[in-house]
């Protein structure tokens, strides 16, 4: 099993989307990139600790690849907005790809060079070694599966048939 962690605005629907996904064993969504320890929401929120609403993946490369989940990315955010995905306006709603393998770094970075083309402003996608992650207090993890009318910027319908789990 291999990890990644990414932030793509609001976490529920960021970690909704990718739990759907087949090859994705595991999500959590959490805290990272940020200055201080254990933040709370509301200090995340605060952008004081300067973290990212992040979730991590848990993924089998055998089923999906790192470029894989990085075309879904790029499917559902707009990486040329800095600090906003949909309604959402804050640093800790900045996109990124925080890596603990130095060659997903690269891999990432040859994704962007080749995206960058179809975008007429730069890409501001944050691609960076993982800090410190802290889990999410636990009526985040899972919101929408729980809040199933929940806020969520992303279109979950953008996951082809044949990319989906089984059983969600």
């Amino acid at each position: 099993m291999k990890k990644i962690v990414i932030g793509g605005g609001c976490f529920w629907g960021v970690e909704e989307y990718y739990r759907r996904l087949k090859g994705i064993e595991a999500t959590r969504v959490g805290y990272a990139q940020g200055i201080s320890e254990n933040p709370s929401y509301q200090d995340v929120c605060s952008g004081k600790t300067k973290h990212a609403e992040v979730v991590e993946l848990i993924y089998d490369e055998n089923v999906i690849s790192l470029n894989k989940i990085l075309e879904h990315l790029f499917r559902f955010i707009d990486p040329t907005t800095l600090n906003r995905q949909g309604h959402d306006i804050g640093t800790q709603y900045r996109v990124g790809v925080y890596y603990e393998d130095e060659a997903d770094a690269q891999i990432t970075r040859d994704v962007i060079k080749e995206k960058q083309a179809s975008y007429r402003k730069p890409i501001v996608l944050e691609v960076e070694k993982t800090g410190i992650f802290y889990d999410a207090e636990t009526y985040h993890q899972k919101y929408l599966i729980k809040n199933p009318g929940g806020y969520c910027h992303v279109n979950m319908r953008l996951i082809k048939p044949e990319e989906m789990k089984d059983k969600i």
